[in-house]
């Protein structure tokens, strides 16, 4: 890839930013578009994980939980700084995330998958039992906003930049770790374990070490939610968001950095277009994975990309470009 398509790519994400800083109206769109952004943290993360070392994960959300809760405790509780308390969020999910992946990344497959979806409910659980922590299924109140040389970003609007230069920056980060000589490792990975150890990888530390490379990009997401919403409660960090985080990546594109936020974009707005059908999220999401599993395999960005040069053949006659 040239240099000129990748600064391409960053003016294009710049103006695309700036152009909704400017042009919308309505907080509403604000806080929408706030979580879009949050969320593609989180998918981007898991796309790292999922998408390019090929490791199941059922479990993502207990790691935007830890992050959560870990700012909204320290900050609510015991008026810790909201910028310190989100840096103890990223040890504490970070350092789970080691202890776990230890034991859980020498399985494989639906094996590893159900060790991360037990990980998760314990997680839940723990969130939901621990009340003089916690609060308990009734949540945690009074998270203060950030502020940032003494300007508080405690509107959607005002957050809104903060958000989308974290996600820009993330994005880069993720783009050239996918480009470098660790990222040809992890793909390697993905395609044969055995494979990758005969030239020479350490496939268990690169598991590891991707494992709580998302887990830390879940928790500075979790941070950003908590102090974005100044009230976390239990239900926001259950099995169906980790589900819907996996649905995110698929529909983008796994083993994609943009197509985590096009997934992450998509699945989050449907939903607040869909709100009639709130009873049937579980089936919704269901048909969306079947549909894009069947048609779309290689995710949205991919397929709209093979659907222009499908029709760039069609209409010049030459080869279509791989």
């Amino acid at each position: 890839m040239t240099l000129s398509r990748v600064l391409n790519r960053w003016v294009l994400y710049a103006l695309a930013v700036l152009g909704l800083a400017l042009f919308l109206g309505d907080e509403y769109y604000y806080t929408l578009l706030n979580f879009v952004g949050i969320h593609a943290l989180l998918v981007v993360g898991l796309n790292l994980l999922l998408g390019y070392a090929g490791q199941i994960s059922l479990g993502h959300a207990a790691f935007f939980g830890l992050g959560a809760y870990t700012s909204g405790i320290f900050t609510a509780t015991y008026g810790v700084n909201p910028w310190l308390a989100m840096g103890a969020g990223l040890g504490v999910s970070g350092g789970a995330a080691f202890l776990i992946g230890i034991p859980a990344l020498k399985l494989r497959g639906y094996y590893l998958a159900m060790a991360t979806l037990g990980f998760g409910i314990i997680v839940y659980i723990f969130l939901n039992e621990a009340h003089h922590l916690t609060g308990g299924p009734s949540g945690l109140s009074g998270i203060p906003s950030l502020s940032l040389a003494g300007f508080a970003l405690n509107t959607p609007q005002r957050l809104f930049p903060l958000i989308w230069i974290i996600l820009g920056l993330i994005l880069a980060l993720s783009a050239n770790l996918v480009n470098s000589r660790t990222g040809r490792a992890i793909r390697a990975l993905h395609d044969s374990e055995a494979g990758a150890e005969s030239l020479g990888v350490d496939t268990f530390r690169m598991k590891l070490k991707i494992f709580v490379w998302s887990a830390l990009y879940a928790s500075l997401a979790g941070s950003l939610y908590a102090h974005s919403l100044n009230f976390i409660a239990p239900a926001s960090f259950g099995f169906m968001f980790s589900i819907k985080l996996v649905t995110m990546v698929v529909l983008g594109g796994m083993a994609s950095i943009w197509g985590s936020l096009l997934g992450a974009g998509v699945l989050t707005v449907l939903p607040e277009m869909l709100t009639v059908f709130h009873d049937f999220e579980v089936v919704i999401f269901g048909a969306i994975l079947m549909v894009v599993m069947i048609f779309l395999p290689r995710g949205l960005v991919r397929g709209i990309l093979d659907l222009y040069e499908f029709r760039r053949y069609k209409r010049k006659g030459g080869p279509i470009s791989t």
